[in-house]
């Protein structure tokens, strides 16, 4: 079965293989994936979202499939059925896929038996493989080759899943990584170097600023958030000390003012709305490598059969 829960459980050549197909994806026209067929996949988000959520949507609109959209808080879940028992009811109504974003870190871990193929749209603090492929996919357009790039992420890494996801996948194609954050919210478990956000920003050629996470925050952040933006935020001062043809990247949703000055949102070296257009070709590839690798897996347990 082709999951995809974490995007470094697929190997490099893998990886570039679906950055590839996005790429393909990005150069085609709109109007070109509207034929409608039969495959039925649900999307599960147990946590509020925008941009996967919507973008997901999207990839699968395109792609022609038919879409169920589950809400937790109109669905059994507010009754107690639980997210196997949820799963299980979208496969027997046909679904051939499942999105799923879920507050629990490895939720899938419970899923081991279902028969369709699951694609992580987010676990608790735990990983985020399709936004680490679209970050990469927007890497790729910015640079090339990625490898001997310097990519800071900045903010709170401590409670970040995109941070887990993109800091991995990024060594691994030979990037340097820098780390900056409160102490307060560091992560050892990450690989890469901590530095101070000054050093990281004028040393990287793209920075990824993070959204604070406040919902998974036990206590409420010490600073207010005019602190935190001249502390720890990419400040407009901080923007001029960057690298000539280094680029701004932020996952979202973004707090103006706080980790990004309002006005760097859109300026020349963001790439924040490009990373959401990414995103749903990212996820088309995603879907298509997922579903055809399940498919192609079937039929070849059947042919002995036939044979």
């Amino acid at each position: 079965m082709a999951h995809l829960l974490r995007l470094n459980d697929l190997s490099v050549e893998e990886i570039h293989s679906l950055l590839d197909r996005a790429e393909q994806i990005n150069a085609m026209s709109d109007e070109g994936w509207l034929e409608p067929n039969h495959t039925l996949v649900a999307n599960l988000f147990y946590e509020p979202s925008t941009r996967t959520r919507f973008s997901f949507e999207t990839a699968e609109r395109r792609l022609g499939f038919q879409v169920l959209n589950f809400s937790s808080k109109t669905s059994s879940a507010q009754k107690g059925e639980s997210l196997y028992d949820t799963v299980r009811t979208m496969e027997s109504l046909g679904a051939k896929a499942v999105v799923i974003r879920h507050q629990q870190e490895a939720y899938y871990e419970q899923l081991r038996t279902i028969n369709i193929p699951i694609l992580n749209a987010g676990d608790g603090t735990g990983n985020h493989p399709t936004q680490a492929l679209l970050d990469l996919l927007t890497l790729r357009e910015a640079f090339t080759h990625l490898k001997g790039r310097t990519v800071a992420i900045i903010g709170d890494l401590r409670y970040s899943r995109v941070a887990n996801a993109d800091a991995e996948v990024l060594q691994r194609f030979g990037c340097r990584v820098l780390l900056s954050s409160p102490k307060e919210w560091s992560n050892s478990a990450l690989p890469g170097t901590y530095v101070t956000v000054d050093q990281a920003v004028e040393e990287a050629d793209a920075v990824i600023m993070l959204r604070i996470q406040h919902e998974r925050h036990q206590h409420t952040m010490k600073m207010s958030k005019e602190q935190y933006h001249a502390r720890y935020g990419l400040t407009q001062d901080r923007a001029l000390r960057m690298k000539p043809d280094s680029i701004i990247m932020h996952p979202g949703p973004i707090n103006r003012g706080v980790e990004m000055d309002d006005a760097l949102v859109e300026c020349s070296r963001s790439r924040y709305f490009k990373q959401i257009r990414n995103g749903v070709s990212a996820r088309m590839a995603a879907l298509e490598w997922t579903l055809n690798s399940t498919a192609t897996s079937r039929h070849a347990e059947r042919v002995p059969e036939m044979l």
